[in-house]
């Protein structure tokens, strides 16, 4: 009797138990945000709308209380009382404003992408099932809170290269998702390169037909070798305009790329007459920097070029299109071969005409010929350029925007010049590298060093002079894919690491805190879990795909001293 009479008291107890709202663990952190004591109930809560939004933000809501129907397994309700989204114009396009009390919730924002990024607060605030897509018992409660909040800038990329190793419309969809639910709203998508051309072209069908496949792929880093795998693939242009609308619900712009004139060779097999020797040509099966690039003095590569942007102008409605510009003359695969640009007759004669002299700058000053008049083209019809940090070699034509990826040297050459700049440096952004130094127990890589903490600890206005930090239009990270060949590997590169990302592009130098954003991510792994991504926990000490432990401090540092690496 005693036993049962302490169950039912156990029971009662249970049942009387306030819900508790989790701790306020939300990446990235609001610009001003207060907590107070109490909670407030969203299962079964009413859901009221503002009229006035317009249809995609409609939609995010909807997505919204879709995942909290899911989760909690009640559905909402119409009416007043619960959480009532609501139209403000006098916020900032990317600006939100929440405030949860006991009559309720109201969310607030001016447009879209303010609703969006609201949305994915309340989310975070929430038990981390919300992301999954099954019912789950949890405290279904928001936390008292008011916040206030806006993004530190304007642009907040992530990149990604579908050239090396091919991506399909399902996987792009997830990395948007990730992207969302973090406050990014620029997806970098790297299109084309010397192993793939990835995009349909109408007007230039071998360019897919032929360009998009390679007669095999490179083992790790043995040069000579070839695993003899026809690979390959591209997208549709209704496969691109899929994306593009998906991304465009999220609030996230697409950037499409497409890298001139070098990396080129995808393009050069389908197309050899605008390449310096004629060819023939391959598709690259191994990694480095090819030689062969676009002929300078062939009038045929303008009329390919403008063919090809208008198609992707036509699929992308983004302000900016990235034209690449690198690694033009590097070639680093083929040491010895001379650059084509200086041995080619055509691009002599281009330069000659353009009263361009022999000497070290000469190849530079022919590479800003053809990015001006790609320039040109584009702002012609209303869209801006983009390029990697080497388009500032030479003259480089007003309206350019630089992305700095060799460093932070080329962001702040460009803002000094009156450019505007994208900082994506290598040191800091390029989540190709490495995330443990015990490169044994990690997939095998391109190389570096890139812990999450050296990632947050990046700061993008470091080294500029005083008076030129508008110019620096925000931060991105690169994820190129050389050695990632499955979602698994790309979601562990990718992850935690996008999370210390999101912090750098949204909050105030100021509210940037290491510790506490550590802390929060023992919330951000079970929001991953719950979306049934990959991700590593090497800040937690457990290394690799598989989560192994790490060495011992006496063990890294025998370990590193004989650089037993893996390659």
């Amino acid at each position: 009797m005693k036993r049962i009479t302490l169950f039912l008291s156990l029971a009662l107890l249970a049942a009387c138990a306030k819900p508790q709202p989790q701790a306020f663990q939300v990446i990235p952190m609001p610009a001003d945000v207060t907590v107070s004591d109490g909670a407030f109930n969203v299962k079964g809560v009413a859901i009221a709308v503002d009229p006035a939004l317009d249809k995609l933000s409609q939609k995010a809501v909807g997505r919204f209380v879709s995942a909290l129907e899911t989760a909690t397994g009640v559905k909402t309700k119409s009416g007043e009382g619960g959480i009532s989204f609501v139209l403000n114009p006098n916020l900032a396009a990317e600006q939100y404003a929440i405030n949860v009390k006991a009559d309720g919730a109201v969310v607030e924002a001016s447009a879209l992408n303010g609703f969006v990024y609201a949305c994915e607060t309340l989310k975070q605030m929430l038990p981390a099932a919300i992301y999954g897509s099954a019912k789950a018992k949890a405290d279904w409660v928001l936390p008292y809170v008011s916040i206030l909040d806006q993004p530190r800038f304007s642009y907040r990329g992530m990149h990604l290269d579908p050239c090396r190793h091919f991506w399909t419309i399902e996987e792009t969809k997830r990395y948007l998702d990730v992207m969302t639910a973090y406050k990014l709203n620029r997806f970098h998508w790297h299109l084309t390169e010397d192993q793939g051309w990835r995009m349909e072209i109408k007007a230039y069908p071998r360019l897919t037909e032929v360009g998009a496949w390679r007669n095999g792929t490179v083992i790790k880093k043995d040069w000579g070798s070839n695993d003899g795998i026809r690979y390959g693939g591209f997208y549709t242009q209704d496969e691109l305009r899929e994306v593009v609308a998906y991304a465009a619900e999220r609030g996230i712009t697409v950037i499409p790329e497409v890298d001139l004139p070098g990396h080129m060779v995808a393009a050069l097999t389908a197309y050899p007459e605008l390449g310096c020797t004629g060819g023939p040509y391959e598709v690259w099966t191994r990694w480095g920097v090819a030689k062969d690039i676009l002929c300078a003095g062939n009038d045929r590569i303008f009329t390919f070029l403008e063919g090809v942007l208008t198609e992707v102008m036509d699929i992308f409605p983004s302000e900016y299109i990235h034209i690449g510009g690198d690694e033009c003359f590097s070639g680093d695969a083929e040491p010895g071969r001379p650059d084509p640009w200086d041995v080619c007759p055509k691009c002599a004669a281009r330069m000659r005409s353009l009263g361009i002299k022999k000497g070290p700058e000469a190849k530079h000053l022919l590479q800003n010929y053809v990015t001006d008049r790609v320039q040109a083209f584009l702002n012609a019809h209303g869209r801006k350029i983009i390029g990697w940090d080497e388009v500032l070699e030479g003259n480089l034509s007003e309206g350019a925007t630089v992305m700095s990826w060799r460093g932070v040297a080329g962001g702040i050459k460009a803002a000094e010049k009156g450019f505007d700049a994208i900082m994506t440096p290598t040191s800091y952004m390029y989540f190709d590298f490495y995330q443990s130094q015990e490169r044994d127990k990690e997939p095998f890589g391109i190389g570096g060093h890139q812990p999450l903490e050296n990632v947050y600890s990046y700061e993008p206005f470091d080294g500029l002079k005083p008076g030129t930090e508008d110019h620096i239009l925000g931060v991105q990270a690169n994820l190129w894919t050389e050695y990632i060949a499955t979602p698994e590997h790309l979601e562990y590169m990718l992850l935690p690491r996008m999370c210390a990302l999101s912090e750098i592009q949204w909050c105030a130098a100021d509210k940037k805190d290491y510790e506490r954003f550590n802390a929060s991510l023992e919330h951000t792994f079970q929001m991953l879990d719950a979306m049934g991504l990959n991700y590593s926990l090497d800040c937690r000490g457990l290394i690799g795909l598989d989560r192994q432990p790490a060495r011992t401090t006496e063990e890294l540092e025998e370990y590193l001293a004989k650089k037993d690496w893996g390659w």
